[in-house]
């Protein structure tokens, strides 16, 4: 996966849970603002503002799933962002209905 830290790591609060995908933030992470978004053992980062992939890749189906999370949760993923750069535990997201 190459990503730090590994999905599995207790350290890294978990904000929502859908569809056996499992979305995280890790505190005071590198520019620009952006989530994790793990599926199926394969893991992306995710940039907030644009819901473009940074790092890594998700299966197309999942990926669809978590760019229209994304746009249902945008602002709350940059409160949480703000939150994690002080660091301060992130709030929950609700889950893609």
């Amino acid at each position: 996966m190459g990503v730090r830290g590994g999905h599995n790591d207790p350290g890294v609060p978990t904000i929502s849970r859908f569809y056996g995908i499992v979305i995280r933030m890790y505190f005071a992470d590198h520019a620009p603002p952006h989530f994790h978004a793990v599926y199926a053992g394969e893991e992306a980062v995710i940039e907030i503002a644009s819901s473009e992939i940074l790092r890594g890749g998700l299966p197309d189906r999942a990926l669809r799933m978590v760019r229209e999370w994304t746009a249902i949760h945008r602002d709350e993923l940059a409160a949480n962002w703000k939150r994690t750069q002080l660091p301060d535990q992130p709030a929950p997201i609700a889950p893609l209905p």
